[in-house]
């Protein structure tokens, strides 16, 4: 069986999917946009909105049990180019003592024209 976590996200009820899903010692953590606690996108430059992605993933390993140091892989889409290294210089704040195997992809779009980044993760909890 596996538990669920669910986040301030209103595409989640809109289209059916968890934040988070873990089972036995992984959790995955969906595509994960800049929304903030009230479901509304953050808006500002690539750096802030990967910066909600992250505080939104750890939210969700840690809710269901598990902790920034679990964390075992992550891909971020992003739709400039340029902003690469704005965005792993935020991974790093977040990953920078865990180092997590990381992809960074550059994306025609995401579904809201105002992202710049979208964040997937997973964990591996030692049980």
């Amino acid at each position: 069986m596996a538990d669920r976590y669910r986040s301030a996200s209103p595409y989640e009820g809109l289209i059916g999917f968890s934040r988070a899903v873990r089972r036995g010692d992984r959790i995955v953590v969906s595509g994960t946009a800049p929304i903030d606690a009230n479901g509304e996108t953050v808006v500002g430059d690539a750096a802030t909105q990967a910066r909600r992605c992250f505080e939104i993933v750890i939210e969700a390993v840690e809710a269901l049990g598990g902790s920034r140091e679990d964390v075992v892989r992550t891909r971020m889409y992003i739709t400039e180019r340029a902003d690469w290294e704005a965005v792993t210089r935020v991974h790093g704040e977040f990953f920078g003592e865990v180092f997590p195997a990381a992809t960074l992809v550059v994306v025609k779009g995401l579904v809201d024209p105002r992202w710049r980044v979208e964040v997937e993760a997973e964990a591996m909890l030692e049980e």
